[in-house]
């Protein structure tokens, strides 16, 4: 299970006051915990207005790898700002995202591949959000045949179907989990990802939601996902989820995780 830490996003207010006031510290200590809890990229979102955004994902680029040797994942609707990123990355790093809006798929995804990074795809286009299984799997089709034309090995390739508020959609959960099982059998060698927590947006109990969400659509073949790596429970899902859908050998990283503490409060 592949795991983008979320944290350092500007849309926190903490997070923003420190893009604003240059703290690289704070930075640096949220890429560390995430890192030491188990995040294999550190994403990057600046949040902030088009007129500086690229110059603070530069910023936040240099601190993160300044602190930590996890590679960095550059999350942005601003294609000119992923390039500024991507400059300042060392590594294999990650675009968060690409999808098969006219004017973005071809823009990001050969941004991806001039670079050597990852990609994540996200199961949109111009009709808007898809609402059925059906039509993620066929946006899904869509990015991964545009991705291989330029030259992206599919093992650089993430898609994201889209989770959605069930609060909202009540259907939405279904259908997500349904859309992770299809791009799985049509589409072998990807990845699939997801933002997590958009699944429990407007519901009580979230972190409840968001585990059994994670374990359910691991179990259709979900292999990444962007999520809080500080949040134990979570973290105690994919361990327990690894070793009950056969993913942990000898089920060593689970007894690890067990005698190290991690487990300690769910056993």
């Amino acid at each position: 299970m592949i795991i983008v830490g979320e944290r350092i996003n500007g849309t926190r207010s903490r997070v923003k006051q420190a893009i604003m006031a240059r703290e690289a510290d704070f930075v640096e200590e949220e890429a560390q915990q995430q890192a030491e809890a188990g995040a294999d990229y550190i994403d990057v979102n600046a949040g902030t207005g088009p007129d500086r955004e690229a110059d603070d994902l530069v910023w936040l680029a240099r601190t993160v790898q300044a602190g930590v040797s996890t590679p960095v994942c550059l999350d942005s609707p601003n294609v000119e700002a992923l390039r500024a990123g991507l400059e300042a990355c060392t590594g294999k790093a990650m675009l968060n995202s690409a999808s098969a809006e006219e004017g973005r798929m071809q823009a990001v995804l050969e941004l991806a591949h001039r670079h050597g990074a990852r990609v994540i795809g996200l199961t949109m286009d111009d009709a808007g959000l898809p609402k059925t299984a059906e039509q993620r799997i066929a946006i899904a089709q869509k990015l991964v045949a545009k991705a291989e034309e330029i030259g992206i090995d599919r093992d650089d390739i993430f898609l994201d179907p889209l989770a959605r508020a069930v609060a909202v959609e009540n259907e939405q959960g279904a259908a997500f989990l349904d859309a992770v099982s299809g791009i799985r059998q049509s589409l072998p060698g990807v990845h699939v990802i997801c933002g997590l927590s958009n699944i429990s947006f407007q519901m009580p109990a979230r972190r409840l939601l968001n585990r059994t969400f994670l374990a359910m659509a691991m179990a259709q073949g979900l292999d990444a996902a962007i999520l809080d790596p500080l949040d134990g429970g979570l973290m105690a899902a994919v361990c327990a989820g690894r070793v009950l859908l056969g993913q942990d050998d000898m089920c060593m990283g689970y007894i690890e995780a067990h005698r190290a503490g991690r487990l300690a409060e769910w056993s």
